[in-house]
């Protein structure tokens, strides 16, 4: 009989024993391996893992810091202010899920703000940010209070102060200052890396726009521990709070008496005066009209106000001083004048015999000052009469299209001034060149006698033109023109920064040059076309009218810039003004008027009613646009 297999009766028992010690061993291993964690964390890494358990129930508000005040020359009350009001954020991350739409329509009513401006401000990208959002500024104690009110059911809710530009002194000034916004997304990826942060307020337009690193000031800070609901920790030993720095205060070379005097002259007219030292630079007044309320801008809600400006066909928002180019007119004699005299291209006394009208080419031109003509005139007699044909004949015939072309750049025709304010534009100066790319056609005689008497293809702005003024008083130098004259402390009124004059051109021609020019130009108010409206007693003025035709009937520019006083032995009181009356409105050769009220107010001390009365101006025209 086979015999049965034999066993061993210890190997089934000495299994189970073998894996109960390997579990035995993998178990201590786990434990020592979890303990020397425990260890490191606790005990040699505790500070480490204890710093950031407080990060993580800390939380960092930005304090904003007020923008710097905003001065005119006489550093005497502030033109721009900073009003009390309040920011409401929403933390999205501190809203429970599924909770942020119901907070959203909340929030909304409360503030009493559509939805869809916190959707627009918290789009859904921005839901797992532990990072407050801005949803609203400009937020009144009232409306605060109400949120106060339900805050234990508003999670992630909260608010702080943040001042809101108020703007006293409206009118004209609103292009010379600008406005402050909200910045864009755009502008935030621009400015990021030069410490803008998303929710901070930014200039948009004007001296804001232009200087807002000096007036935003330092943001501040403060930490504080929070609970589980966000809500701050009493007896916060934590508690830190970093202070915001104001930003510089500004002093403007504006004078606002000036100022106010050049915007009633203009009156409700489209147009832009602009006022200057021509010693330094300095803009005493620069007018725009029409213009804009730039306290619009702090309101939660612009709605139709701001939207029936955007479309104003009459464009409030263009500084026409330094955005809008216009033809020259006849003010453009005054470059003819010194091309004609430097380049000795025509004798100064040779007469040219103007009978009203000339033919050349298929074209009738005529002398549209005086029909029946001038009779014989020299280039001073042409300057006071602003004769066309004197000018049409030397220009085509004697001086010549590049030669009036280099002139005209010699003068900053066609270049940008510089001007401390955004958005500049240059005009144009045209060249044979240009009108062969333009419009594959050569440059004619014609066109010639076109910019001879400042028509055709050339623009210019009003800075330009006071610019050409300037330069002819001051013998060939042009100074930058400017609006910032200082930059002052908000805490002690130091000033930090003083804007030093800078010459931006000066001319080789001749000094006797431009004593003549000078001479030609008193002409024009002593003997010429604006005697009747300019020649007052309170100061001698120097200058030149200019009409500008625009191809409709009875439709004219109406341009005037001169200086004053005439002669000076302290160039520092001499002051440049140039007035552009745009053709839109009606026909009344309302700058050489305007510019009269102008200097009668500022060298008699006068304001716009004194200085119009004094002129016996009342009964012709009433006073208009005035600032309260």
């Amino acid at each position: 009989m086979p015999q049965p297999l034999s066993r061993n009766p210890g190997s089934g028992e000495r299994q189970p024993d073998l894996r109960i010690r390997i579990l035995q061993i993998l178990f201590i291993l786990l434990f020592i391996t979890y303990g020397a964690r425990l260890f490191s964390m606790q005990i040699l890494s505790g500070e480490v893992y204890v710093a950031r358990a407080q990060d993580i129930a800390r939380r960092t508000t930005v304090i904003p810091a007020q923008r710097g005040e905003i001065y005119d020359r006489n550093f005497s009350r502030p033109l721009v202010l900073n009003a009390d009001s309040f920011a409401v954020s929403i933390t999205p991350a501190e809203v429970p899920q599924g909770e942020i739409a119901d907070i959203i329509s909340r929030v909304a009513r409360i503030l009493d703000i559509p939805r869809e401006q916190i959707e627009r401000r918290m789009p859904s990208q921005y839901y797992y940010l532990y990072q407050p959002v801005e949803v609203a500024s400009n937020v009144s104690f009232e409306t605060i209070a109400s949120l106060a009110e339900n805050l234990d059911s508003l999670p992630g809710v909260s608010w702080q102060s943040k001042p809101i530009r108020n703007y006293p002194e409206t009118g004209s000034l609103s292009h010379i200052i600008g406005y402050v916004g909200d910045i864009t997304r755009d502008e935030l990826t621009m400015l990021y890396n030069r410490g803008y942060q998303q929710g901070d307020l930014i200039g948009k337009a004007g001296i804001e726009r232009q200087y807002d690193e000096l007036l935003r000031g330092r943001r501040g800070r403060e930490t504080r521990t929070v609970d589980v609901r966000g809500r701050r920790i009493a007896g916060d030993i934590n508690y830190e709070r970093e202070s915001p720095e104001m930003g510089k205060n500004l002093v403007l070379t504006i004078d606002n008496a000036i100022q106010t005097l050049a915007e009633q002259a203009l009156g409700n007219r489209m147009g832009a005066v602009v006022v200057s030292r021509p010693s330094n630079g300095e803009i005493l007044a620069m007018v725009s009209y029409p213009w804009y309320d730039p306290n619009l801008f702090s309101r939660s809600a612009m709605g139709t106000e701001y939207q029936a400006l955007i479309n104003d066909p009459n464009k409030p928002f263009l500084n026409r001083a330094i955005q809008s180019s216009y033809p020259p007119a006849s003010t453009f004699k005054i470059v003819m004048t010194t091309g004609i005299l430097a380049e000795n291209a025509f004798p100064a006394e040779q007469m040219v015999d103007c009978l009203g009208e000339l033919t050349y080419g298929d074209r009738l031109w005529r002398c549209h000052i005086r029909k029946p003509g001038h009779g014989r005139l020299n280039l001073q007699q042409a300057m006071a009469q602003s004769c066309d044909i004197y000018y049409w004949n030397v220009g085509r015939d004697y001086l010549g299209v590049e030669r009036i072309v280099s002139y005209a750049r010699e003068f900053g025709f066609g270049e940008l001034s510089g001007i401390d304010l955004p958005g500049e534009i240059s005009g144009f100066i045209p060249t044979p060149q240009w009108k062969d790319r333009r419009f594959h056609e050569r440059w004619l005689g014609g066109d010639t006698m076109n910019m001879s008497i400042g028509q055709g293809y050339t623009l210019v702005t009003p800075i330009q033109m006071a610019n050409m003024v300037s330069m002819v008083v001051n013998d060939g130098v042009i100074y930058q023109p400017h609006l910032l004259k200082e930059v002052r402390d908000p805490l002690t009124g130091m000033v930090e920064q003083e804007t030093a004059r800078q010459v931006i051109h000066e001319s080789e021609i001749r000094p006797e040059i431009f004593a003549r020019v000078r001479r030609d130009m008193r002409s024009v108010i002593s003997e010429g076309t604006a005697r009747f409206p300019l020649n007052i007693r309170s100061v001698e003025i120097a200058g030149k009218t200019g009409t500008g035709e625009v191809g409709l009937q009875n439709k004219w520019h109406s341009w005037f810039a001169a200086y004053a006083p005439y002669e000076t032995d302290n160039p520092e009181e001499q002051v440049v003004v140039s007035i552009i009356v745009e053709a839109v409105n009606n026909w009344e050769w309302w700058a050489p008027y305007a510019s009269a009220i102008i200097f009668q107010g500022i060298f008699a001390g006068q304001t716009y009613e004194e200085a119009v009365r004094a002129l016996g101006l009342q009964y012709i025209m009433p006073a208009q646009g005035r600032r309260e």
